[in-house]
């Protein structure tokens, strides 16, 4: 049978596989994998020819070869590449003859269509922040429709009790855990946790658990399981949409614009230099009178009994955890919880608008009439216009006789700072009403030492959200020449006192070795090396000691003469005893006299800079009447150092050595470690006046920290474990190579990813400690215990807990309030969320720490 014969029969015994013209348009050909099993793609080849053969020389076609058939058949050949013996008839035209001719209109309708497909298919996937933002969007939308005459209706039943919300909070809490959406999740059934929130039956104190301190008359701390975080979760977005808008400007915290960048930035481009300033230090937790009080503002804008109900449930079962003072807020920490921003937040508004009514009747109206409508005239519209113009006012136009008053004030949460411009009586005033309203309408405990603090008398600054507010001097450019010239006779000075005591104690070493070298050799006799002075030390030698032990024998009855006790280290033993001593007196003498008359030129020089700092000063107050002073934010240095040296980064003497808790841990996770310590400083710090100096710190300790602590783990020389592990990848720059990696973290994260309001908590978690307890056995075998992770823990590591909790407290890189009972937990955590939790990425809030407490 011929090929012609063949394809025919094979046509009338099948079923056309394409549908009716009419009907839909064609659909796309078959794949090569649709033809007989032993069919080449000769053979194919061949039957197509022969087949187009036939519709060339007009014969009869058979009946599923259309000429829509036959393009579809063409775009086959080609897709398939299959060799066809001959050129293809141009069947095509008969197609192109038949289809109507399309419009401009569709084309350019098609065009651009075809663009957004292609800008799609060209856009970059969704951040993790911008996937939590689409999820709260979507929350967002349901609560705007329960929207009604100023008020919010039936947001728990129509909103919170729905497993859409739930499941949007679901993803919320697995983005929080840094997990992908796409992965594998937990077994939790959302419309059944909706209908029983709906029904009431959802039990809270089930979903909750206890962690107690191991000591007696510890302190406890009740934390959520995964279904009431979801929940808790659910709700805070709640609150947040409903609340979130009409929060005063003086609030930062939690909020989107408004955090603790914002508030350091208030507070030093916007205040200018005040006359006193104190922070209003608060301590509280939560009783009756505050739950009310809580209550009822909530009730002002939302008309909801269950959700008042479930809020009350939550309370009674401590698992909110809402407690003003105590210990810093926003920095991650389990104890703070998911709904205690928020509700602090809505607590604290009364307060903020409190503040703008103590504003307006000290600046606008001011304290001093004794009439409101004897001085109501130009202050009182100065005020608003300030108000209006973002205080951007000229004050030149008040009235003559008039007191010039400012009140400026900024909340980070539950720490209250406040700046007046004014007479001490005044300030006086207004810190007694604010704490007056702060006791006895919101029933808050306010430190009894409350310190009103000159600003220009007082060096020391005020502590405010982890930092120090200070006022400094701003140096001339003659002052800023002789700072610079003392500096440099200094620096020159310490790099020559650097080299003299390298060379000592490089005669020190040798001195070390050629001693023990000619006891060695006096005990050879064939030699004859041995001295009286050396046969006579010999006598008190023990039988049967070695000559290594025999020799630092020696030197600790050396060292007891000398009382070495008293010096720092043994490199300055070295050098004051045995290398100086045998130098020539000439020399010293030499040395010496230029250390004397640097220290003498750099003391003078200090006399000199007093004195023309204070001829300035007379000359810009006569001038122009002001001092030249502005307000600075500052890292605190000093307790920075301390954390470094409480978390084995340094010593006592400020050199770094190595952290023996991360020795045994991978390699990644060590570098990481040290690698989350800069990335936090740089985030936190980049904006403050003494960045450079912590920038010194940070290659001087934490680089050669991180060094030593992979050279005690291989047994490497310190040039070596450099040269292996390249820390400039994972952030650990060089002092040369700090500012390409500074922009180079800076660019990495965008607007969205810096948004208080959606990495509250992440972004300002410290860094805690974890050592490992043991690697995982095939007996017990966990997953992770980050909240949504579905990953096997390779192994266990124990939580530890350096510091107290205390309010204030500062911003160091480190956690500084980790709850007392948390101390030696053991946590179940894959890899990629230990190196998460080093980086800064993810918090302790979520991690579960119940999966052990059956």
């Amino acid at each position: 049978m011929n090929p012609v014969a063949c394809l025919r029969l094979r046509a009338s015994a099948a079923t056309p596989p394409f549908p009716s013209r009419c009907r839909a348009a064609p659909q796309p050909p078959r794949s090569v994998s649709r033809l007989p099993p032993r069919a080449s793609a000769s053979t194919a080849g061949i039957y197509l020819h022969s087949f187009l053969s036939l519709s060339s020389r007009h014969e009869q076609i058979p009946p599923f070869s259309s000429p829509f058939h036959l393009l579809n058949i063409r775009q086959f050949v080609t897709e398939a590449k299959i060799k066809v013996p001959g050129p293809l008839p141009l069947a095509e035209n008969a197609v192109e003859s038949q289809q109507p001719p399309v419009s401009l209109a569709k084309s350019l309708a098609s065009l651009a269509e075809e663009s957004t497909l292609a800008a799609q298919r060209q856009r970059k996937p969704l951040s993790r922040m911008e996937q939590k933002r689409l999820a709260e969007l979507r929350i967002k939308k349901r609560v705007k429709a329960q929207y009604l005459n100023g008020k919010f209706y039936d947001l728990m039943g129509k909103v919170v009790a729905t497993a859409d919300t739930l499941e949007d909070a679901y993803d919320i809490v697995r983005l929080n855990s840094n997990v992908d959406l796409a992965s594998a999740r937990d077994d939790v059934c959302f419309t059944a946790l909706a209908e029983q929130l709906r029904s009431g039956e959802f039990d809270i104190a089930a979903n909750a658990f206890k962690v107690t301190a191991k000591r007696r008359g510890g302190e406890h701390l009740v934390l959520p399981r995964l279904n009431l975080k979801v929940i808790q979760e659910a709700v805070r977005v709640v609150l947040e949409v409903v609340y979130r808008p009409q929060f005063s400007r003086i609030s930062h915290g939690c909020r989107s614009g408004r955090g603790y960048h914002s508030a350091l930035r208030f507070i030093s481009n916007e205040i200018g230099v005040p006359d006193w300033c104190f922070t209003v230090p608060l301590y509280k937790e939560v009783d009756r009178n505050v739950v009310s009080k809580l209550i009822s503002q909530i009730q002002e804008k939302i008309v909801d009994d269950y959700l008042v109900t479930f809020m009350h449930d939550m309370f009674d079962a401590e698992v909110v955890n809402l407690v003003f003072g105590g210990f810093p807020k926003g920095h991650g920490v389990p104890q703070e919880g998911v709904l205690a921003p928020i509700l602090m937040n809505i607590y604290l508004d009364s307060f903020d608008h409190e503040v703008f009514r103590i504003c307006m009747k000290h600046e606008g109206l001011c304290s001093e009439a004794t009439n409101v409508a004897d001085n109501q005239g130009s202050s009182l519209r100065l005020w608003f216009r300030s108000q209006l113009k973002d205080r951007d006012v000229n004050y030149e136009e008040q009235r003559e006789g008039s007191p010039n008053i400012r009140l400026y004030a900024c909340r980070y949460m539950d720490e209250i700072f406040v700046a007046v411009v004014g007479s001490r009586d005044v300030a006086d005033n207004i810190k007694s009403e604010i704490v007056d309203y702060l006791r006895t309408s919101l029933y808050l405990n306010v430190d009894d030492g409350l310190y009103l603090m000159p600003v220009k008398k007082n060096s020391r600054g005020l502590q405010f959200a982890g930092t120090v507010v200070r006022v400094t001097s701003k140096e001339s450019a003659a002052l800023k020449s002789v700072h610079k010239l003392k500096q440099k006779v200094n620096l020159f000075a310490c790099q020559k006192q650097e080299i003299w005591d390298a060379m000592n104690t490089r005669l020190g070493k040798k001195w070390l070795a050629y001693g023990l070298r000619r006891i060695k050799e006096s005990e050879i006799k064939p030699l004859g090396l041995s001295t009286p002075l050396l046969d006579h030390i010999a006598q008190f030698r023990k039988e049967g000691m070695k000559t290594d032990h025999w020799f630092k024998t020696l030197l600790k009855v050396w060292m007891q003469d000398i009382n070495a006790k008293n010096e720092l280290h043994e490199e300055v033993l070295l050098s004051k005893y045995i290398a100086e001593p045998a130098l020539p007196q000439e020399l010293r003498d030499a040395f010496n006299n230029f250390q004397k008359q640097a220290k003498d030129y750099i003391s003078s020089e200090t006399a000199a800079t007093k004195a023309l700092v204070s001829s300035l000063k007379n000359t810009e107050s006569i001038n122009t009447c002001t001092d030249g002073t502005a307000i600075k934010i500052h890292a605190p240095l000093s307790y920075i150092q301390m954390c470094l040296n409480r978390y084995g980064v340094v010593n006592l003497e400020g050199f770094p050595r190595h952290v023996s808790a991360l020795v045994l841990q991978d390699d990644e996770l060590i570098v990481s470690w040290f690698s989350g310590i800069i990335h936090r400083w740089v985030r936190w710090f980049s904006e403050v006046d003494n960045f450079k100096e912590l920038q010194l710190m940070l290659v001087e300790s934490v680089r050669k920290s991180c060094i030593r602590t992979l050279s005690a783990k291989y047994r490497m020389y310190e040039k070596l474990t450099e040269k292996r592990f390249e820390l400039d990848d994972y952030g650990i720059p060089m002092v040369e190579d700090f500012e390409a990696v500074m922009a180079q973290l800076e660019s990495s994260s965008s607007l969205v990813s810096s948004d208080e309001a959606l990495m509250y908590g992440i972004s300002s978690s410290g860094l805690c400690v974890l050592t490992l307890s043991r690697v995982s056995v095939s007996a017990l075998k966990f997953n992770c215990f980050v909240m949504g992770c579905q990953s096997s823990s390779p192994s266990m590591y124990i939580i530890h807990v350096k510091e107290k909790q205390r309010f204030p407290g500062w911003r160091t890189g480190f956690s500084s309030s980790i709850h007392g009972s948390l101390n030696g937990r053991r946590l179940g955590l894959c890899t990629q969320h230990v190196k998460n939790l080093y980086l800064g990425q993810i918090s302790l809030q979520s991690v579960d720490f119940g999966v052990l407490i059956r």
